[in-house]
């Protein structure tokens, strides 16, 4: 007797609500179907992998029309703690499960026709060991016995409950360079005496995580290390994943993404630079990392760590109110005391510099003296490229990019290319610098403003005897560049370090003696609610890389922060360190404003080959609610307006920001919008007007 057929249902990575049905063939397939296995199926003319997620003995499609399941991959189940992560957030950020789940693997597993020789391979990490990195970090092991008051008492209160399970948020709120990374790796220490277990240590940005490895090596050379971040090779990143699915990584070590990694006997979690905007994907399923790592805890029962030392407000308010536990770290480790603030009005005629417009009195002395010292000096300006605009004297063109609507940057020759160069920081686009002015001939094109490239050359001429160093993106497009440039600075082999905000944060430089931070107002007025937060944040992060040397005999540092707006409340705060003084702050003008983490925001974005198309698509959903009841009261539905970059690489953009005091009503909308929008739409372009929309919750760019 024939046995029935078995029918499954499988996700795929497509922007479409349901999941598809196929036919299971056992006696082929050698196995019985089991939700959570990655297989490879037919869809249209392709073949494409999937993930089943229900199984079946009928469907409601005529099993004549259906498929059968190809393959199976040589990779064990997908957990059901995974898939419950995956489930909530595709409900939560409203995107499909499959678009959820299929970019989480790696393309090394998402390739049908590799899998046979993957599975007769069992596939292993390099034999060759990176222990050649410890000897240089070695001193940078700080065991329990050498952990300050201070730190020893973090560390207590993190053991506490060790052994008994249950969810903990925990904030480790400590000034830079208090030793935060020291009682935590002590912390996840304690946590990997259990056999088997494994933790995920999540870091905000690639440039981080090399010095982060080192440490962790020397801590923990008994355990295998899985890194998961963009930096690493697609064949090291699938062997990283697959060694923390099958729990042979103890130490899962990564940026956003690794949040999603499925990881058996997961026991704690470590959220460093919790505040950092880099945690919040911006294309794709547009999820925060750190609260799906709190998510992730809590519906595992297990404790999380959020270590900071500028807390965002929303786990700062959480810490005040008592859902996190509140741990803080208000001394640095080493006992030196923090670097001095000086704040340097650009508008005062006296501060202005006789040799170079780009700098002042001040900050050139500072440079001047450090040298002297022989201390390396910290200049960042937040802009890479030589400078922003070039603009023709005559007939004040400018050099606008031809696909988006902002200008391109000019980038010198051995940056982007041989040759200098016009550069879109948007699209991409890349074309020759002109010679003459493309409206009106004139040859006298300027360069407006300055970036890093400018900044390098202006202090090569003013101190030619230092040896001055660029870290921005384009210094360190080669594979390790990054931490190449970040070695030389560690080492001592340069005298002056300008840079983006790459340099900002979390680096242990220990002989920088002045940070000096040119243009900080470009970022303290702006649309964006947040960007008073994000410039403290940064302010902070890089004041802290002065004054870290463990001669306890040095100073402390300076910072040098030139502002046409001294007495603005983000520079008085920080002359002061003032941290929980500038949140509370904060805090109080949100609350008065109706804005997050006082209210709840959800953003639809819009576009299409025309801003007023995108924009009456936006115009006519918002009137679409209204008329079908569907707003609540408290949820408020602004009008649609372009986005501040309107065109980006030829598509005009608009969007439409929905707020509203009660996370429930606001999650209702947005799954209504989802599926209005819908009914009318393929994936998600309307079949109408052409318009590609999306979703996205708790935005952080608006």
């Amino acid at each position: 007797m024939k046995a029935s057929p078995l029918f499954v249902q499988i996700v795929l990575d497509k922007p479409l609500a349901q999941g598809f049905d196929y036919i299971w063939d056992s006696q082929k397939l050698g196995a019985d179907p089991v939700i959570g296995q990655i297989v490879s199926v037919p869809f249209g003319n392709s073949i494409n992998i999937g993930v089943i997620v229900k199984v079946n003995t009928h469907s409601g499609i005529e099993q004549s029309k259906l498929k059968a399941v190809l393959g199976l991959a040589p990779l064990p189940l997908l957990d059901s703690a995974l898939l419950s992560l995956m489930n909530f957030a595709s409900q939560y950020y409203i995107h499909s499960l499959g678009e959820t789940i299929i970019p989480s693997i790696p393309q090394m597993w998402r390739k049908p026709e590799r899998w046979e020789k993957l599975r007769l391979a069992k596939p292993s990490t390099d034999k060759k060991s990176k222990q050649n990195d410890l000897a240089s970090d070695s001193e940078q092991l700080i065991g329990v016995a050498q952990l300050n008051p201070e730190q020893k008492n973090a560390l207590d209160i993190l053991l506490q409950k060790k052994g008994s399970g249950g969810f903990r948020a925990i904030l480790l709120q400590g000034q830079t360079g208090s030793g935060k990374t020291a009682v935590f790796l002590n912390w996840l220490a304690s946590v990997l005496q259990e056999k088997n277990s494994q933790v995920l240590l999540l870091v905000p940005e690639i440039n981080l995580t090399p010095q982060l490895e080192r440490r962790i090596r020397a801590y923990f050379p008994d355990k295998k290390i899985a890194l998961l971040h963009s930096g690493v090779s697609e064949k090291q990143r699938g062997i990283s994943w697959h060694e923390a699915m099958i729990g042979d990584a103890q130490i899962i070590l990564g940026t956003r993404l690794a949040v999603l990694t499925p990881m058996p006997n997961l026991r704690a979690i470590v959220v460093d630079e919790e505040h950092d905007p880099s945690y919040k994907q911006q294309e794709g399923t547009r999820y925060s990392a750190r609260d799906l790592a709190i998510w992730r805890a809590h519906d595992q029962g297990l404790p999380i760590l959020l270590a900071s030392a500028t807390p965002s407000l929303e786990t700062w308010m959480a810490a005040k109110v008592g859902r996190y536990e509140h741990i803080r770290l208000d001394s640095r480790a080493q006992g030196a005391s923090l670097p001095k603030v000086h704040l340097v009005n650009t508008q005062d005629p006296q501060n202005r510099s006789s040799h170079s417009p780009l700098f002042t009195k001040i900050v050139e002395g500072a440079i001047t003296k450090c040298l002297s010292e022989k201390k390396q000096s910290l200049i960042l300006i937040n802009r890479r490229g030589y400078a922003p605009v070039i603009s023709c004297s005559a007939c004040s063109w400018m050099s606008k990019c031809a696909q988006c609507s902002s200008c391109m940057v000019m980038h010198k020759a051995g940056a982007l290319s041989k040759k200098t160069v016009l550069s879109c920081h948007h699209c991409g686009l890349v074309k020759p610098m002109p010679n003459f002015c493309p409206d009106c001939g004139n040859a006298d094109l300027k360069p407006v403003g300055q970036g890093t490239q400018k900044i390098e050359d202006v202090i090569e001429g003013a101190w030619p005897q230092a040896t001055v160093l660029r870290v921005d993106t384009d210094s360190s497009r080669r594979s390790k560049g990054a931490e190449e440039l970040f070695q030389k600075i560690h080492e001592g082999d340069v005298d002056i370090v300008v840079g983006t905000q790459m340099i900002a944060k979390g680096h242990d430089y220990q002989n920088i003696g002045t940070v000096a931070v040119l243009d900080a107002d470009s970022r303290l007025y702006s649309q964006d609610f947040r960007a008073a937060e994000r410039l403290f944040a940064q302010l902070i992060q890089v004041a802290g890389r002065a004054g870290r040397s463990k001669q306890h005999y040095q100073a402390s540092g300076d910072i040098y922060i030139e502002t046409q707006h001294p007495d603005a409340a983000v520079f008085q705060y920080l002359l002061r360190h003032d941290v929980d003084g500038f949140l509370s702050f904060t805090a109080k003008e949100r609350e008065e404003s109706g804005l997050p983490p006082f209210s709840y925001q959800g953003l639809i974005h819009a576009e299409g080959k025309s801003i007023a198309k995108a924009i009456q698509f936006l115009s006519d959903l918002k009137s679409q609610l209204t008329e079908r009841g569907l707003v609540h009261k408290g949820v408020k539905i602004y009008d649609p307006v372009p986005k501040t970059i309107m065109r980006v690489a030829g598509s005009e953009r608009a969007q439409l920001l929905i707020e509203s005091n009660s996370r429930k009503h606001l999650q209702e909308l947005l799954e209504s919008i989802d599926h209005l929008l819908r009914q009318d739409s393929q994936g998600r372009i309307s079949k109408a007007s052409r318009i590609r929309w999306l979703i996205e919750r708790d935005p952080i760019a608006i």
